[in-house]
């Protein structure tokens, strides 16, 4: 799960990235079966994850996303 909350998204992306795909390589090894998702809060869903080149970087690494309401604490959506 990952909040965003630092001094630039883009930065928060890219560390965002790298520990997701290092964890699916590790994932792969120990339990293949398991699905792993990047979550990440509505507001920053809404208004980074909607850049062209981040659905890109989405698609061409096939990230798998969960995306929630923090102040509900509910899952808004899963998108595979």
């Amino acid at each position: 799960m990952k909040s965003f909350l630092g001094a630039s998204d883009v930065t928060e992306f890219h560390l965002a990235l790298g520990q997701c795909l290092n964890y699916r390589s590790a994932l792969r090894l120990t339990e293949p079966a398991r699905i792993l998702y990047l979550a990440v809060p509505v507001d920053v869903y809404d208004e980074f994850f909607s850049r062209k080149f981040i659905q890109r970087i989405i698609g061409e690494y096939q990230l798998k996303l969960l995306i929630f309401n923090p102040d509900k604490e509910e899952i808004v959506i899963w998108r595979d």
